[in-house]
């Protein structure tokens, strides 16, 4: 009777959950395994109407991926942005964070509205509105030119293309980390500062002994949120460089996209794995690097 009644359970659940999985396996699972398998073939824009005349190179793609200068360029934009994007962010939103949480009040609350705000605003609006700021004769310049500087052509130059997207990400996504790190502060018990204080421990060293090891956890949920998403940085390159100047801001997911609107299926979906892999590697270090010591 008691075998009888779990099937019958496991059917009423299977039954529940019958339309996730043909909706996931129909526009998720299937894209997912044919572009694995598309990443192996030579399948260009020219095979879509003889699919069959598709040849299996095997690991030809990804060989001819990491001989192409500009995937390699591309791989060093993206890890550029995340080695300078991903600390400065954390830095800036445990800075915010731990600002906040000291103060009370409407103001607070005002504050962190304005800091989200950027957050729940369209990345495309958001690129836009910087393109503007950071003209020759935009916004940031004529700041500078207040103090007798005279700023660049920052989107239009090499050197500071890409500082100004890392930049625009930081100013973007910090309300995301500072909301969490916010909640991980406030869930830090009270008693243990005070023991802290009682055994002479200034504000610094209580940061460092005590706030930090306890939010370890939840550092290692916002590095993990935040660095795949600047792994797969694109809007920003799309809407205010094209990738350019001479491919300064060539992330690996707007090499991607080229390579598709080029007609180079196999050779984008390679790109794209090779891109899941690195993003899957990083994920595994700050694991390693951020779990809890328990």
């Amino acid at each position: 009777m008691g075998a009888r009644l779990r099937r019958k359970q496991a059917l009423i659940a299977w039954g529940f959950c019958l339309p996730f999985v043909l909706v996931f396996g129909v526009f998720m699972l299937v894209p997912l395994l044919g572009s694995f398998g598309m990443s192996f073939t030579d399948f260009t824009a020219r095979d879509i109407r003889s699919p069959f005349s598709v040849n299996f190179i095997g690991l030809q793609q990804y060989t001819d991926l990491f001989a192409d200068a500009r995937f390699r360029q591309s791989l060093l934009v993206t890890g550029l942005f995340v080695v300078i994007g991903i600390p400065l962010t954390m830095v800036v939103a445990l800075a915010l964070a731990l600002a906040l949480n000291s103060g009370s009040g409407r103001i607070v609350s005002l504050f962190r509205v304005g800091f989200y705000a950027p957050v729940v605003t369209s990345i495309v609006a958001v690129s836009v509105v910087w393109r503007y700021i950071l003209q020759p004769e935009g916004l940031a310049n004529q700041a500078l030119s207040l103090i007798g500087i005279q700023g660049p052509d920052w989107l239009n130059d090499s050197t500071w293309a890409l500082p100004s997207l890392i930049l625009m990400a930081v100013w973007r996504n910090v309300g995301t980390l500072m909301i969490i790190f916010l909640a991980g502060l406030q869930a830090v018990p009270t008693d243990v500062h005070e023991a802290a204080m009682m055994d002479g421990a200034g504000g610094f060293r209580r940061l460092i002994s005590v706030t930090l090891p306890l939010l370890r956890p939840t550092l290692l949920l916002g590095a993990v949120l935040i660095s795949v998403g600047y792994l797969q940085f694109f809007e920003e390159a799309f809407v205010m460089t094209k990738g350019g100047p001479l491919d300064a801001t060539l992330s690996v997911a707007y090499y991607t996209y080229q390579q598709f609107g080029f007609g180079e299926y196999g050779m984008a979906s390679a790109a794209s794995y090779v891109l899941f892999l690195v993003i899957a590697l990083v994920s595994l270090v700050q694991f390693r690097v951020l779990r809890s010591q328990d």
